[in-house]
């Protein structure tokens, strides 16, 4: 489960692309279908080079321990967790698509706990170095 507060960028391209993937997806993502509706949408050229976009790499600061994190958002096929490719179908991925850095993403563990980590840093996004198709 995450908590999502709506106010969030995406690009044409990965609000295309997540719409269908959601739509082959039998389980339940009320949350990221709600991100999805109520994102502001822009070109993939026009989004800012601070914002989580799919395929991006980010350094996260965990509020509760303090421990740096670095980890790249991509789709499930493409997810490896212990190689730090998170899907954004997870509670984190779903937290961090559209943020921005200095912003804070929130979510629920699966056994329940509140997490929370603040985006310091996004170490690549594919817009930001010219590629609009990953």
């Amino acid at each position: 489960m995450t908590t999502l507060d709506l106010d969030r960028t995406l690009t044409e391209l990965d609000h295309v692309r997540l719409t269908r993937l959601l739509q082959r997806q039998p389980a339940d993502l009320d949350a990221i279908g709600a991100l999805l509706e109520a994102a502001h949408v822009v070109p993939s050229r026009a989004v800012g080079p601070d914002v989580v976009t799919m395929y991006s790499q980010v350094l996260l600061h965990d509020l509760e321990t303090g421990t740096p994190s670095k980890l790249t958002l991509c789709y499930p096929a493409d997810a490896e967790p212990a190689a730090g490719f998170l899907s954004v179908l997870s509670p984190l991925g779903q937290a961090l698509l559209g943020l921005q850095v200095g912003e804070t993403a929130r979510w629920t563990t699966p056994d329940g706990r509140a997490r929370a980590a603040r985006v310091e840093e996004i170490l690549f996004q594919p817009e930001a170095s010219g590629d609009y198709t990953l």
